[in-house]
This record gives structure tokens, C-alpha cells and sequence, in this order.
């Protein structure tokens, strides 16, 4: 197909191999990101070209032949002749073959459209390109999905502001493609493995993504505006070559109330599943550093908190839950006449058989989280203590020798996090009802997890997301099969860019390791600049949507060019630079 000219390389600007301005040829439009192509005789090799692909970055309009500001009332005027000039700048994102030579004055620019507009993307590079969305020109854009799943990267990162589908929409949108999306060579999944392939989405805000798997009773209205705008025969999933429906194989996941029932703490949907873990589970799998979330304020508690963490840990391996049975030679330690806390008299556990209820025989049970707080405090302060403030006081075993401030220090902090936790940490209940309440995602039948942490403090919700990635984590390190995709919102509050705690350790060993066992991170902030500098540098790809003028110019945006830096404070909804 003949190529339609739409200009020339100016003669009056520097052209260089990886940037000119071209001017538009009369009664021809170009804007803002069109892409475009140029062919340049290699002056070495008779009969040889080189050919330049890039996006058209910035477009301008003046008067040419007037001097002066003022000239411009003249020339409007017809005092002054002078003629307007339309002219582009294209910034070069492909050479082929790679010969830099610079474009010279008068080669004719064209418009890239299909062997040429893929040639532009690299789709003809591609073994497994990924739908990404909409062209500003109508035709779908893609992203290399083998710099996502692992096989020369990995690691999506999305910053902009609240509000503008810019974040959660797009994530999920992405997500949607990697599931649905075939393989435009072979017809085929892009996923390797798609049964053993998961999801986990954490809802941080409402409840809208509990009906993920619901059909939008807006999507036609909406939809149909977006064709009526750009004049579109096929909405966007059409030319995405997406099926048009909600999620498939999706389980919901919410926090269980406090009750004797284990039921999902939300208001508007049904058949959600409630989550908990044991007291258990909390000693064996060794939660407690995710309980005290903020290392830094407990700087002098480390060596004490991994201490402990080990000490629960061997504690329960010879056990089997849901609640935790006192060491041996604790059978003074009583929860009765604790009326501060609760409280649960010793006696027959309905989730214990017979010769587990003989073998614990006169030992105190730990059935909710105060109670193990409680213990803990009398391990730590006042088990053989000879006066009332717990001085001499404390389990050599359990005490690692430090100084009575530090672990009065460390009870109040536990203290801190008992009224926020204590629903997601009990043992008061049978084992059967634990066992379907248990959150087990690489083990699910289904493919997408959302798991709500919306109505949870903070702590709590910090809590569930490092306790639950670490889990993922440590069975995907085991050699797990299959790729698990996790997105996460609000990135600057689990990984900041100061401080550190056992969260953002988890966060880093996904963004560094997590590409060669599989787990991709899809992570979104506000600002970049907010969130540990090693997590958005690994991610392979970078997305912004519309951003604070100040948080535009912050280091971590220099990726982008200038121009566009500028563009991204003014960004429609849904509109975004990948």
C-alpha cells in the first residue's frame, strides 16, 4: 500500500539519529503521540535505506518571516506578509537496521500504519505481545508480555493520582488482558500454565471490587460515549481482541467478625468466604514481626522480637491448634481472674480428640490473642518474679537477657495491636471452622483472589498483606509450580521509601527475586517518590497517569521525557503514558 506523505525534515532545525522536527504537509493533521516514520538513503551503501520510527512529542504552529512580537497584529492586519508554519517533533524509538545516521533536510515523513505502525512497537518482536489498551490513533497498543512474566523481566508499577482509572482500573484491566489474551502468532493462552496460574488483589478501598465478577451495568452507555467520541465501529475489548465480560474463577475473601460464627465483615455482597488464622498458625508461621510493623520505632526490640518469634515457633510444632498450649512447667500461668483480658477457664477443647485434651491435661490453652499477650507478658515479666513490678522477674529462656524497659516496651506495643488483630488471630473455635476460614491461594481451585482489607485498621491491614505475601513467598520458594500475580495499591504505605519494616522486606524479595520463582508484583502509588526507590526500579514496566505538577519533576520520572512529564499533570481519566 502506497504511503501517504505528510511532511518533510526541516532543514532549518538540527536533525539528529534520535531526534528532528519535521514540517506538516498542507491540509494534514499530526498531534500530539502520532507515530510516524521516515527513510534515509545510507550514503555508504548504494541503493540501501535506513528507516527511523518514533512518536511525535511536541507540535507548533508561528508565523515565519516577522521579527518582533508586534509584527504578529501586523501580518493579521495584511500590513506585513508572512506565512504560518506547521511543523513536529518526533523523538525516535526505533532504527532499523541500526545505522545512526542522522535524517537529512527534505526526506518525506509518513504516517506508520500496519507493517510499519508494528514495526514502531516492536510487535514484530514480540513473541507474546499483551493487549495494553487503546492508541490515541484507534489501534490497540501492546506491551512485550515476556518483560512481565518473568522471561526477560518482570513487574508492573502505576503512579497518579486518585480518581482517574488511572491505578486499581488499569491494574485490573492488565490483569484481565494476562488471563484472557491470546497469542496473536499461536491462538493460544500468553500464561504457560494457566490452571496453576493466581491472582491475589488486595480491595483497600469500598467494596467495588468484591463484584469483580459481576457485569458492569454501565459498560454499554459507557462504552458506546467512547465510540460516538473517536468514531468507532468497535469498542475497546473489540480491538483488543477481548472477550467483553467480567472475571472468570474468582473467590472473595473478607476479614471474619468478632462472634462465635465465622462470618465475612461486609455489607453489600454475598457467597464471601471469612479469613482468619489461628493462635496457632500465628506461633508456627512466625507472624508475630507482622503484628509490630514499624521497625524503627522498636529499634532495641529487634533482637527480643526474633527471639520470641523462634520461641513461639518450636512451642507449636509439637502441637496442632487452634490454640496454643503453655510450655511445660507453666502450669502455675492461669487466664482466670484476668478480668482485663479474656478470658477462657481450662477445660475440654470440642476441637481436640481424646488423648490431645490427656496430654494437655493441666495446662492453661491460649485461645485468642490477648491470651497469648498475656502470656507472653508473664513469660517476660513476671514468671518467678519476688515483687509485684516483675524486676527480678521473667523466663531466663524466653527473656534473651534484656533489659526490663525493653520488654515492657515490647508488651505495650503487642498491647497496642491486640484491639486491632485480635479478630484476625483467635483460637475459640473448632478446627473445622478454622479450616474453611484458612486462606490458602496457590491451593484454591479458583484463579483470581480478592481479598478485602478495606474495613481493617491500618495495622491490621498491613498485618494481612505481610503475612499472606509471605505465604505466597515461602511456597513459591519451596518450587511451587505456576505464577502467582499480585496486585497491591498504596505501595508508599507497606514499602516506603524511609524506614524499614518486615513488610517492605517481603515487598523487596518479590521485586528482586520474585521474577525466578514466578510472583509478579503489580504494584500502584500516588507518588513514586514516596516509595522504596529498589521496588519501582525492578518493575520492567512503568505506567503514569495524571500527576501532581511537583511530583512530575521528581527523579524518579526522569524516564519519561520533559515533554511528557508536562503532559502527565494534565492527563485525562483513563488516559496514561506506558
Amino acid at each position: 500500500m502506497e504511503q501517504l506523505m505528510i511532511g518533510m525534515v526541516l532543514g532549518t532545525e538540527d536533525a539528529t539519529p534520535l531526534k528532528f522536527w519535521f514540517a506538516v504537509a498542507e491540509a494534514t493533521k499530526v498531534q500530539l503521540d502520532d507515530i510516524v516514520f521516515i527513510e534515509v538513503p545510507d550514503p555508504a551503501e548504494a541503493g540501501e535505506r535506513v528507516r527511523f520510527y518514533g512518536i511525535v512529542d511536541e507540535v507548533r504552529r508561528r508565523f515565519e518571516g516577522i521579527q518582533f512580537e508586534g509584527d504578529t497584529e501586523l501580518v493579521v492586519q495584511g500590513l506585513m506578509p508572512a506565512s504560518v508554519t506547521y511543523a513536529a517533533h518526533v523523538l525516535v524509538t526505533r532504527v532499523e537496521p541500526e545505522d545512526f545516521i542522522p535524517p537529512g533536510p527534505g526526506d518525506g515523513v509518513y504516517m506508520a500504519e500496519a507493517e510499519a505502525l508494528e514495526k514502531a512497537l516492536y510487535l514484530d518482536n514480540m513473541e507474546a505481545p499483551l493487549p495494553a489498551g487503546v492508541l490515541r490513533n484507534g489501534e490497540a497498543g501492546y506491551l512485550n508480555f515476556d518483560f512481565i512474566n518473568g522471561t526477560k523481566g518482570a513487574h508492573i508499577n502505576i503512579s497518579g493520582i486518585s480518581g482517574i482509572a488511572t491505578k486499581t482500573s488499569y491494574a485490573l484491566f492488565l490483569l484481565f488482558s494476562i488471563f484472557n489474551a491470546k497469542n496473536r502468532k499461536t491462538r493460544q493462552s500468553l500464561i504457560d500454565n494457566p490452571n496453576a496460574t493466581k491472582a491475589i488483589i488486595f480491595n483497600v478501598k469500598g467494596e467495588d471490587l468484591l463484584f469483580l465478577d459481576q457485569a458492569n451495568s454501565r459498560y454499554r452507555e459507557e462504552e458506546g460515549k467512547w465510540q460516538d467520541k473517536r468514531k468507532s465501529a468497535e469498542t475497546r475489548f473489540s480491538i483488543c481482541q477481548l472477550p467483553e465480560r467480567a472475571f472468570a474463577s474468582v473467590a472473595l475473601h473478607a476479614p471474619a467478625r468478632e462472634g462465635e460464627n465465622l462470618l465475612p465483615d461486609v455489607k453489600q455482597r454475598e457467597e464471601v468466604s471469612p479469613y482468619v488464622w489461628t493462635v496457632h498458625d500465628f506461633a508456627l508461621n512466625r507472624m508475630l514481626p507482622f503484628v509490630l510493623t514499624e521497625r524503627d520505632a522498636m529499634t532495641n526490640l529487634g533482637f527480643l522480637v526474633a527471639h520470641l518469634e523462634e520461641k513461639l515457633h518450636k512451642l507449636a510444632q509439637t502441637q496442632r491448634g487452634p490454640g496454643l498450649e503453655v510450655e511445660a512447667g507453666d502450669e502455675a500461668f492461669s487466664l482466670e481472674g484476668q478480668s482485663f483480658r479474656q478470658s477462657t477457664p481450662i477445660g475440654i477443647d470440642e476441637a481436640l480428640d481424646a488423648d490431645e485434651f490427656l496430654a494437655s491435661s493441666g495446662k492453661t490453652r491460649l485461645k485468642t490473642f490477648d491470651d497469648l499477650v498475656t502470656y507472653l507478658e508473664y513469660k517476660l515479666l513476671f514468671k518467678g518474679a519476688d515483687d509485684d513490678d516483675g524486676r527480678s522477674g521473667g523466663d531466663p529462656l524466653w527473656t534473651a537477657q534484656q533489659a526490663k524497659a525493653t520488654r515492657e516496651a515490647f508488651i505495650r506495643r503487642l498491647r497496642g495491636a491486640s484491639k486491632h488483630v485480635r479478630k484476625l488471630i483467635r483460637g475459640d473455635l473448632p478446627q473445622k471452622a478454622f479450616a474453611r476460614a484458612k486462606l490458602d491461594i496457590l491451593n484454591s481451585e479458583k484463579q483470581v483472589h480478592v481479598v478485602d482489607i478495606h474495613s481493617l485498621a491500618p495495622l491490621a491491614q498491613m498485618f494481612v498483606v505481610g503475612v499472606l505475601l509471605k505465604q505466597v513467598f515461602d511456597e513459591k520458594e519451596s518450587g511451587r509450580a505456576g505464577q502467582i500475580f499480585v496486585v497491591l495499591d498504596e505501595l508508599n504505605k507497606y514499602a516506603p521509601s524511609e524506614g524499614e519494616s518486615p513488610i517492605k522486606d517481603v515487598l523487596l524479595d518479590i521485586a528482586e527475586r520474585g521474577r525466578s520463582m514466578g510472583i509478579i508484583l503489580i504494584g500502584a502509588q500516588q507518588t513514586a517518590s514516596e516509595v522504596e526507590r529498589r521496588i519501582v526500579g525492578n518493575a520492567a514496566v512503568r505506567i503514569v497517569g495524571r500527576l501532581d505538577a511537583a511530583e512530575a519533576e521528581r527523579p524518579e520520572y526522569r524516564f519519561m521525557p520533559g515533554s511528557f512529564r508536562l503532559r502527565s499533570t494534565i492527563l485525562a481519566p483513563g488516559t496514561m503514558i506506558v
